[in-house]
């Protein structure tokens, strides 16, 4: 029995804080670990000898600088984690490992808002068609990071009342998956796992302070202080869409006028293009459409990155991130809506604010919520039970 204090517990902290250092960069060199742990380089390297017989991590030849290296990262059979991505119109599941790979990966139209029984229907079967295509060991399975679009009370777990999925309102998403997949699940909106895909492996990396906006049928924000995700105590921050830009606009869903949303969100700005474009337009193609030299499209484009400028100043006003990140189909348009939202932030943001923000494209896509979906359930997994062989804890940059 280990006491505080004595040589074995200190050991097993040590073990852990070379795990939790692999885990939170997905690889490292010997050195990196050494100067991230602060231990010395014996030390370190001894503890991912032992590590290394034990089955824990995996050690391969790299370089560092022009000179030979040893890259450590968590072993890949250790266990497998899978997340799962609801959007509007979508379902998107992916199977991992903790060798930063992706086994398996679809997606499947669905139209979210119909039922939130048909919903978790649809995911139970994708998740079983995709295990079983892999072949993986259900016993493996150490949890499912789940994504919903929309905003999650941290306490309860409970889906909030939102006009955008009418039919999910009161309902446990994490409860209902975990019963019907037998495994941890954790949930979190999507514009949170949004951002965690994007700073674990996409273009929030390296940077300790960022906002991450989706723009989709609704507006909404991940944000990430001092590297984690910040919810806010009910769960709710992020809410950028809302702010008001003018309180005579239109009449958003929140019951306000002149929200960030109506001026941004898709079912606001198709319509204007209603008239010279048809009905069938979305905003996958109106972004294609913008990159081809269409006018109108190019236009509206532009209108809706000024707006967003004006809710990404905001932050900076507040929070001073240091990047942006946006994604959503309109991160397709490159600087068609860039070059607008850093112009009005520097129109509106503090000029000190400005000055250190740098607002990139997001380098996931489409599959930056499910990817978060993964690193979601495995940084929820402890470093002490990746070290008792049970369930694997890392945060990887997933391929």
């Amino acid at each position: 029995m280990e006491t505080p204090g004595s040589q074995s517990s200190l050991h097993r902290a040590n073990l852990e804080r070379v795990v939790r250092a692999v885990r939170l960069a997905g690889s490292l060199t010997q050195a990196e670990i050494a100067r991230t742990t602060g231990l010395s380089a014996a030390t370190v390297s001894n503890i991912v000898r032992e590590l290394r017989e034990g089955g824990t991590v995996e050690v391969t030849p790299t370089s560092a600088g022009g000179r030979r290296a040893r890259a450590v990262s968590l072993s890949g059979d250790a266990g497998i984690v899978i997340g799962v991505d609801f959007g509007h119109t979508h379902l998107r599941v992916a199977v991992g490992n903790l060798a930063h790979q992706v086994l398996a990966e679809e997606s499947e139209p669905l139209d979210v808002d119909a039922s939130a029984a048909q919903g978790f229907d649809r995911a139970e079967q994708l998740v079983n068609r995709l295990i079983e295509a892999t072949g993986v060991d259900r016993a493996k399975i150490a949890g499912v990071g789940l994504g919903v679009p929309g905003p999650i009370d941290v306490e309860s777990g409970t889906l909030g009342s939102t006009s955008i999925l009418p039919g999910w309102s009161g309902t446990r998403p994490a409860e209902e998956l975990r019963g019907r997949l037998g495994v941890p699940v954790h949930v979190d909106n999507d514009a949170n796992l949004g951002a965690l895909g994007e700073l674990v492996w996409g273009s929030g990396r390296g940077v300790r302070d960022l906002a991450y906006i989706k723009v989709a049928s609704g507006v909404g924000a991940g944000l990430v202080i001092d590297g984690r995700i910040y919810r806010g105590p009910g769960g709710t921050a992020g809410e950028i869409g809302h702010i008001t830009l003018d309180e005579s606009g239109p009449v958003c869903r929140c019951g306000n006028r002149g929200c960030l949303e109506t001026f941004t969100a898709a079912r606001y700005v198709l319509p204007l293009l209603t008239p010279s474009h048809g009905t069938d337009l979305t905003m996958e193609g109106v972004v294609r459409l913008g990159r081809n030299g269409d006018p109108g499209c190019r236009r509206v484009i532009a209108d809706v990155g000024r707006h967003i400028g004006s809710g990404v100043a905001n932050l900076c006003n507040l929070l001073n991130p240091s990047r942006v990140v946006l994604g959503g189909d309109l991160a397709e348009a490159g600087e068609l809506v860039l070059g607008p939202i850093r112009e009005s932030v520097g129109r509106y943001a503090i000029p000190s604010a400005a000055r250190h923000l740098s607002v990139l494209p997001g380098a996931l896509g489409g599959r930056a919520e499910v990817l978060g979906a993964l690193a979601l359930a495995l940084s929820e997994m402890g470093d002490s039970t990746l070290l008792d062989g049970t369930s694997p804890a890392v945060t990887p940059a997933f391929t």
